[in-house]
């Protein structure tokens, strides 16, 4: 095959790695927030039209994403505990997962999780949330397969709104995506924070954009393709102790 015939290759933009005819950046709002936010992105998520996981990178200055599902025992030890800036030096971070305590389905096993130490909550500028961007099937392999996310606590949810996830259908109001279910964390970890409304500002923007993208009919299609990609938190979790 003649390589000049080859079809040219779609321009990606260097900041949200998606093609430029659907860059995220001019959707990305700014918060502010204390805690910091390791994003742990599930390969097959990367290229996914209507993934939140990079918009919410985005979004939140103080946040790192990897991408992968098996991680290397020694750098996924490394990304809990490196320091991320000169505070961090002096006052290590404490690393939670965002996860329900126990795995939506229970297909696979995994021990459980250790109580949240008392006293982490009212510290929010000293903690590292990990979150997994996953669909529910993926994000318990992702846990069974990486023992170091098993031995973190977690923090789960409390008081679960409907979601805004307009572009996907949904088994029950309150699933929501990862930009959603990070917002909500956050809020708990920071209540009071006004900054944390830019969260929902750009996944207002990017709902719309996506649905002005999709004719009605395809977007009903690809919504019965994605009936579980969304975050069923449960609407009543216990308080972590």
């Amino acid at each position: 095959m003649d390589p000049t015939s080859a079809p040219p290759r779609r321009a990606t933009c260097p900041r949200c790695q998606r093609p430029a005819s659907a860059c995220l950046c001019a959707l990305a709002r700014p918060a502010r927030h204390q805690a910091q936010v390791l994003i742990l992105v599930h390969p097959l998520e990367v290229g996914h039209a209507k993934g939140t996981g990079r918009l919410l990178h985005l979004c939140l200055p103080h946040s790192r994403v990897l991408v992968g599902e098996a991680f290397e025992p020694q750098a996924l030890a490394q990304a809990l505990a490196e320091p991320w800036d000169e505070a961090d030096r002096a006052a290590p971070r404490r690393a939670l997962l965002l996860y329900p305590p126990a795995p939506p389905g229970g297909l696979l096993p995994a021990a459980p999780a250790p109580p949240l130490p008392a006293g982490w909550l009212a510290e929010p500028a000293r903690l590292r949330l990990l979150v997994l961007d996953a669909t529910w099937r993926k994000s318990r392999k992702m846990l069974w397969a990486n023992p170091a996310l098993q031995r973190l606590p977690r923090l789960a949810l409390q008081g679960v709104p409907a979601s805004r996830y307009a572009i996907r259908k949904a088994h029950a109001p309150h699933q929501l995506s990862t930009l959603e279910a990070v917002q909500l964390a956050l809020q708990q970890l920071e209540p009071g924070n006004a900054g944390l409304a830019a969260l929902g500002e750009a996944m207002d923007a990017f709902v719309a954009g996506q649905r002005a993208l999709w004719p009605a009919a395809m977007l009903d299609a690809s919504q019965q393709h994605a009936l579980t990609r969304r975050h069923p938190w449960p609407t009543a979790t216990p308080s972590p102790t």
